[in-house]
C-alpha cells in the first residue's frame, strides 16, 4: 500500500514523528484487532480501543491526531465523541461504520467526521483515508506549535472551576457538590448514583433527568465563558471529567 507506507519510506535523520497517531474505537473485537494488525502493517502507528472511555482514557494522557470511530458503540454514540473532540481538540476524525443510509452519511460529516467510510471496510482503504487526512491537515497547519491545553482545577474551596487559560466559573451549590465528586475522580467514570450522593440527594428518590439538566446547564454556562469542559456522558453508567 504505497500511501500508507510512504511514513515508513520517507524518514530522514533526526525525524521524530514518522507517521501519525491514531486511535481506532471499536466494540468489535475481531473487526478492530484486524484493522489495527493491517494498518500496523501498512506502516501506520494505531492503537485500538473497545470503549469510550478507554479511548478519553488514552487520549487524556497522550493525545491522537486521528481517531477512527464506529458510531454503534455500547457506552456512548460515536456521533457524540465525533462532536465533543471537534469542539475541544484539534483531531482529524474518520467514521468507520455499518450505517451506510445517506442520512447517516450526512449526519456524521455534520457532526464533525472529515470521512465517512462504511462497513465491510478493506484496511487499505481505511489507510489511505488515514495518510490523505493526515497529510491534508498538515499541509493546513501553519505552525507545528501545538495549542496550550487547558489545565482544569476546583479554586476558593471548590466553588470556582477554573481552565488555566485566563476562564473562570462560579459553580452553584449543586455544581460545586458534582464536580467536586468528579474531580476526585478524575480520568475515571462516575456512577450516576454517586453523583446524586454527594450533592446530598436520596439515591432512591431522586429524579434522574434533573442530574443531566444540571450538567447540561453546567455546559452551557461554561460555553458562554469559552470554557469546553471535558465532561462526558457514559451510557448506562454515568459521568467522566477526563482532561
Amino acid at each position: 500500500m504505497e500511501g500508507a507506507l510512504m511514513f515508513a519510506r520517507e524518514a530522514k535523520p533526526g525525524d521524530v514523528a514518522i507517521a501519525p497517531l491514531v486511535y481506532l474505537v471499536d466494540d468489535d473485537e475481531d473487526f478492530r484487532e484486524e484493522m489495527v494488525a493491517g494498518l500496523t502493517r501498512l506502516g501506520l502507528n494505531v492503537q485500538g480501543f473497545g470503549s469510550a472511555a478507554a479511548l478519553y482514557r488514552a487520549y487524556a494522557g497522550m493525545p491522537c491526531e486521528i481517531v477512527v470511530l464506529d458510531i454503534g458503540l455500547q457506552d456512548e454514540d460515536g456521533l457524540s465523541i465525533a462532536t465533543h473532540m471537534r469542539a475541544s481538540q484539534p483531531v482529524g476524525i474518520i467514521m468507520a461504520t455499518a450505517r451506510g443510509s445517506i442520512n447517516d452519511r450526512v449526519t456524521g460529516l455534520e457532526k464533525g467526521a472529515d470521512a465517512y467510510l462504511v462497513k465491510p471496510i478493506d484496511v487499505r482503504e481505511l489507510a489511505a483515508t488515514v495518510v490523505a487526512l493526515h497529510n491534508r491537515v498538515a499541509k493546513n497547519r501553519k505552525l507545528p506549535v501545538p495549542p496550550k491545553s487547558p489545565q482544569w482545577a476546583l479554586v476558593e474551596g471548590g466553588w470556582t472551576l477554573v481552565d488555566g487559560l485566563g476562564h473562570h466559573l462560579r459553580l452553584t451549590v449543586s455544581e460545586q457538590r458534582l464536580m467536586g465528586c468528579l474531580f476526585r475522580a478524575r480520568g475515571n467514570t462516575v456512577e450516576r448514583s454517586a453523583l446524586v450522593e454527594a450533592m446530598g440527594a436520596d439515591v432512591y428518590d431522586f429524579n434522574y433527568t434533573h442530574l443531566d439538566t444540571i450538567v447540561s446547564r453546567l455546559r452551557r454556562r461554561a460555553k458562554k465563558l469559552n470554557m469546553v469542559l471535558p465532561l462526558h456522558a457514559i451510557r448506562g453508567q454515568g459521568f467522566t471529567f477526563a482532561e
